[in-house]
């Protein structure tokens, strides 16, 4: 019963937090700025929203075949087109509950390739510590360009004092987790930490793997894919075209934060891009438009790709075992 629940909470609040900030943003919101949304939506040059979404392809394939690298380490072998057919499902799970599509990628794995779960799930653990290596670089070189503008607006929003007690908290409970981890006897730790001991083995993977450099290539180009889709898009409106490199980076980290912790980024992508722009004198309107454009242009794409692999993996993999029984 309590994993039923837990299971309905991680759907259903990310969901209610999405419509909550819709509700809020768009209650401030006069009639005429509705319509000026609206004009926004119309008057975009969506050639930029269809070679953003073409750039996005590329990060698919190259994720795809960045896997087997990690999965040939193990011994395993898996078919390319189960690997992206795989990826593809996983973007599209990721639509309903949080990171669940990590666990759709190695469940594929676990049928079509008969490689082991744990193992399986192992390798994508280990891409997603890559990945958040990369994402803390973006970061770094985010807060970089951006130190100014992002010192004035948290000084101004967030006084000097509450901010050291902010971070005081923090460092805290992140001490506390530490001594937990480490020392406690609780089932729950222990479960925790048995499940991730069958997770080694992947996860170590990229460690020893014979092709590391093409690994990282893939993975720096995997990113790489996301920030063009993301910098080719601000000139499908006018208003957003001339905004600063440095300004598309912050945003493209905070649509990142959107997408990873929240179904997607539903309700929240647009907003938080949408606050981001507006310290960069883009009205919150044009942002908030911009920010929906993006998100709805892309989660088309990861339904229509999601809904072809769900209907091609069995199909392919049928075809491949008539084959060998031939």
């Amino acid at each position: 019963m309590k994993r039923h629940i837990g299971k309905w909470l991680t759907i259903v609040l990310p969901l209610l937090l999405g419509v909550f900030l819709i509700y809020y943003q768009y209650s401030q919101y006069t009639t005429a700025q509705i319509d000026e949304m609206k004009g926004y939506f119309k008057n975009a040059d969506y050639f930029y929203i269809y070679l953003s979404l073409f750039i996005a392809l590329f990060g698919f394939i190259s994720r795809a075949y960045r896997w087997k690298y990690s999965i040939e380490h193990l011994g395993y072998h898996s078919h390319f087109h189960n690997n992206l057919l795989a990826v593809c499902v996983a973007y599209f799970m990721n639509l309903t509950i949080p990171r669940s599509g990590e666990f759709s990628r190695a469940l594929i794995l676990k049928k079509y390739e008969n490689i082991p779960f744990d193992k399986a799930f192992g390798t994508i653990v280990a891409e997603r510590v890559v990945d958040l290596l990369i994402f803390f670089l973006f970061v770094i070189l985010s807060f970089l360009m951006q130190f100014k503008v992002l010192k004035d607006y948290i000084l101004q929003n967030i006084p000097f004092e509450r901010l050291m007690i902010l971070a005081g908290i923090g460092i805290i409970c992140f001490i506390c987790f530490l001594l937990v981890w480490k020392y406690s006897q609780w089932k729950m730790v222990l479960m925790v930490k048995g499940k991730l001991s069958g997770l080694k083995e992947g996860v170590m993977s990229i460690v020893h793997m014979k092709n590391k450099g093409w690994f990282l290539f893939h993975s720096l180009f995997i990113w790489f894919t996301y920030l063009l889709m993301f910098y080719v898009t601000v000139f499908a409106l006018k208003e957003t075209s001339d905004i600063s490199f440095g300004a598309t980076i912050i945003a493209f980290v905070m649509g990142s934060l959107a997408i990873g912790f929240t179904n997607s980024g539903f309700g929240v992508y647009p907003f938080l891009i949408a606050k981001i722009l507006v310290l960069y004198s883009i009205p919150e309107t044009v942002g908030s438009a911009f920010g929906w454009i993006i998100w709805i242009s892309q989660t088309v794409l990861m339904v229509v790709l999601g809904g072809l692999a769900f209907l091609l993996l069995p199909i392919l993999n049928r075809k491949k075992k008539e084959l060998a029984t031939s």
